[in-house]
């Protein structure tokens, strides 16, 4: 039996058939992407761009401020595009400031720190338009304000979720703060439920089919809430496996007749496709942290990338065996992979061992 829910999501990511045309557009397709580490977010990115891309395009786009990097929903670090910023923040900062409020007291900070440093901050991107956290910190004990790296990283977070700061270019290997006015000036501002019934709807499209505990644990919304962006949207519903699961729109993959998408994906630790879904029943293989190897039969296998003398070498472990024609895919795949790094390859293919499987995998960047 064809998993219908598995081969709608992998055409809906825009894995099975990439359609982005710039690293902006598949951000702003998803609405926003986990992206805590850097060097996978980005290949997350640039695996969905047609035509294939590079980590170079694609960190040029972020230096360019066509993608920002903030801390949003549940929270972590996500990609999102500068038109809908401000509104995601709006929509769900509130839940995480009550979230980390514990945290932030017990590193001794408390509201009225928070509020004094965040104008600091804010005043000292005036002056200075990019700054790293450890900048950040030495203009705050210039004014008085010493933080050591624990609750500075809370202070940061803090004036990211007010909405003041958001990512700025990279300053070699680190990373800037800008002023969110300054690298988002056109940012939509939408009333709560426009906000809600917008965000249910691009998760919906780039994610579906869904169920109501995905998007609520997607978002960092309420499960009420969750439900509620559903119905504003419409969204039809469907079982499958025992389960319910949810799709909108015209010309969405939702049909339980689609054609098994041909191909084998790499795909980074964190992705969305592994990463946004409460429910796994659907690909009961998932593996979360790890990258993963994923057919249109789901998760089957892992994979790391490590430097060697001349490239890269790309190391697979199979939970199966491949047939003739999935190991072309998977060739094809590793190009694509290697193209993006801009480096040759090595690949060697192996199976992996249950020991493995439960340990997980290495980062990918």
């Amino acid at each position: 039996m064809i998993n219908s829910v598995l081969t709608s999501r992998l055409r809906n990511q825009r894995i099975a058939e990439p359609r982005g045309t710039s690293p902006g557009a598949v951000v702003r397709w998803f609405g926003a992407m986990q992206a805590q580490d850097f060097g996978a977010a980005m290949w997350a990115v640039g695996l969905r761009i047609r035509g294939g891309s590079t980590a170079a395009a694609v960190e040029e786009a972020f230096n360019r401020g066509e993608i920002l990097r903030t801390h949003l929903m549940r929270p972590t670090w996500h990609f999102v595009s500068p038109q809908d910023i401000r509104w995601m923040l709006d929509l769900t900062g509130p839940r995480v400031r009550r979230a980390i409020t514990g945290y932030n007291q017990r590193l001794g900070l408390d509201g009225a720190e928070l509020t004094r440093a965040t104008r600091l901050i804010e005043r000292s991107l005036r002056d200075q338009a990019f700054l790293t956290r450890a900048e950040l910190g030495e203009q705050l004990r210039e004014s008085g304000m010493i933080f050591n790296g624990a609750q500075l990283t809370q202070v940061a977070m803090n004036a990211e979720l007010e909405g003041v700061i958001c990512s700025g270019p990279r300053n070699g290997k680190q990373f800037t703060y800008a002023l969110l006015a300054e690298r988002a000036s056109s940012a939509a501002v939408l009333q709560r439920d426009e906000g809600l019934c917008t965000l249910a709807r691009l998760f919906l499209r780039s994610h579906g089919p869904a169920t109501v505990r995905d998007f609520a644990w997607w978002s960092g919304l309420t499960v009420q809430d969750a439900k509620r962006g559903f119905q504003m949207n419409r969204a039809r519903d469907r079982e499958f496996d025992g389960g319910v699961y949810w799709s909108i729109g015209v010309g969405h993959h939702t049909s339980a007749n689609d054609e098994v998408p041909d191909g084998v994906a790499l795909l980074s630790v964190y992705d969305e496709f592994s990463v946004a879904y409460r429910d796994r029943a659907a690909d009961p293989a998932t593996t979360v942290g790890a990258p993963t190897v994923v057919t249109a039969m789901g998760t089957v296998g892992t994979w790391r990338v490590a430097r060697e003398a001349g490239g890269l070498r790309v190391s697979v472990a199979l939970r199966k065996a491949f047939t003739k024609s999935d190991k072309e895919f998977l060739r094809r795949a590793v190009h694509r992979y290697t193209s993006f790094r801009g480096l040759p390859c090595r690949l060697s293919v192996s199976r992996e061992s249950a020991s493995a499987r439960r340990a997980g995998g290495a980062r990918v960047g």
